[in-house]
């Protein structure tokens, strides 16, 4: 029976994010969304993650005009957001008032589909985000954030696919962003979710360690209705699998994706002229786009093991990078296994680097590891020891309920803190998220230096190298 595949393209979003560190401005999009929009993609992946901090940080743009004008742009096609649960889009949790604020906000300057995950796949951290992006009529697509460990057998998914569906998902993302899933896992795991869940089945799989397409090809084969790529310019290493290859490869098929491979190929040249820059700019390490296999020995993300060589520099112990890739796996034994996505890859590697450059486990702990294991983020997947908790936190408290619950609502006061600058209704989520960087940036704003029209802003001072 025939079934066409529906495509997310990422190139706007998670490409750029995992290759050049989120640092694609707007005026490099603007020549092709238009026929970006022209392709037939079930949707655009172009906001969330790290792209609202990129742009306040290092972009020198309003986040909420970059959505406005990808909207505009693209008309015909669904626009696609990641979400982080209670954290939204920053590191901390936010109160409800905050959360609700941000989704009512994020669909009505143009967000069709939200994807909203939670670090330690704690439910709790999802259900005031569903229940908000619902009653805003997105569409919610909760992300499974996929590791490995004792306790992630199929029957763990299996369990947790079946909660998401109960609390209201329109679909589910396997999110595999370490790239750990091979392609017998990936068959294995997509018939079992399938055979319990009734609403459709989203691939999100990095191609760090090489497997992403064949996964990719498994799980279409398995039961899989929507997959993740990326325009090939910017695919393969920590990205994607390449847009035009799976198209190709489901070309003439029962899994069609009716995509049209010679307007691809126009796109495709474009995009080779932005990667030729950032190459030349030193934006793009073309390090970042070989293959990994480290990737399924250490678990590690390709955007945390940036950070790990970044933080062990600092420390003069680049020749560490080996001692801390075999820490983390016991770190995150020690701390109930927690998947490493954000912010709980930075945690733990952190951690794993303190632990290595300290040469004592523990001796020095990050407020952030603290709160981990103080449950101030969540449940982790398996409860942590009392003995380890002990040894962290002492007689620190310790939390069981959801973490939001102890929240008092902050939007009123968050306006007040911002009154003097704001200038839409938006810049106090902007504030919420990233105080320091959003004062900043307004300040700019308000003395001229920054201009709504992004394309007048000088490449030349936009492009930060991580």
């Amino acid at each position: 029976m025939s079934k066409r595949i529906l495509i997310t393209e990422t190139v706007l979003r998670d490409a750029h994010q995992s290759l050049i560190a989120t640092r694609m401005p707007i005026e490099d999009m603007l020549p092709i969304l238009n026929k970006l929009d022209k392709i037939g993609f079930y949707s655009l992946e172009c906001w969330g993650g790290a792209t609202f901090d990129a742009c306040l940080r290092f972009l020198n743009e309003d986040p909420w005009q970059r959505l406005r004008v990808i909207r505009k742009e693209c008309p015909k096609t669904k626009l696609q957001m990641l979400f982080r649960g209670q954290n939204m889009l920053g590191y901390r949790h936010y109160a409800d008032d905050v959360l609700k604020y941000f989704v009512k906000k994020s669909v009505s300057n143009g967000i069709d589909i939200i994807r909203i995950f939670d670090a330690l796949n704690d439910i709790r951290n999802l259900e005031v985000a569903v229940k908000a992006a619902k009653s805003e009529g997105a569409h919610v697509q909760i992300a499974i954030s996929y590791t490995t460990g004792t306790v992630f057998d199929n029957q763990y998914y299996v369990d947790y696919a079946k909660r998401v569906e109960n609390i209201g998902a329109d679909s589910i993302c396997i999110k595999d962003m370490a790239a750990l899933l091979t392609p017998y896992k990936t068959e294995s795991l997509v018939k079992a979710i399938k055979n319990n869940v009734s609403i459709p089945i989203q691939l999100h799989i990095h191609y760090t360690s090489g497997l992403a397409s064949m996964c990719l090809l498994k799980g279409i084969e398995s039961g899989a209705d929507m997959i993740d790529t990326a325009m090939s310019p910017l695919s393969l290493g920590t990205s994607h699998a390449p847009t035009e290859a799976m198209v190709a490869a489901l070309d003439n098929t029962d899994y069609d994706t009716g995509l049209n491979l010679k307007l691809l190929n126009e796109i495709r040249d474009y995009f080779m002229l932005l990667r030729n820059k950032y190459i030349d700019t030193g934006l793009l390490d073309t390090r970042l786009l070989t293959i990994d296999t480290n990737a399924l020995i250490y678990q590690v993300p390709g955007g945390m093991l940036s950070n790990l060589i970044s933080q062990l520099k600092q420390a003069g112990k680049e020749n560490k990078l080996k001692d801390v890739l075999e820490e983390i796996p016991r770190v995150r034994r020690d701390a109930g296994y927690p998947p490493l996505v954000t912010p709980t890859s930075q945690i733990i590697g952190t951690q794993s680097v303190f632990n290595v450059i300290m040469e004592e486990r523990y001796k020095v702990c990050t407020n952030e590891f603290k709160n981990l294991v103080a449950g101030k983020y969540g449940a982790t997947p398996i409860p942590i020891s009392e003995e380890f908790r002990n040894k962290i936190i002492g007689d620190d408290e310790t939390i069981e309920c959801r973490p939001a619950d102890l929240l008092e609502p902050e939007l009123e006061k968050l306006k007040s803190e911002i009154s003097d600058l704001i200038e839409q209704e938006e810049d106090v989520l902007s504030y919420a998220q990233f105080p320091k960087v959003a004062r900043e940036f307004f300040e700019k704003r308000r003395n001229n230096k920054y201009k709504i029209n992004s394309k007048s802003v000088d490449m030349e001072n936009k492009i930060h190298p991580v």
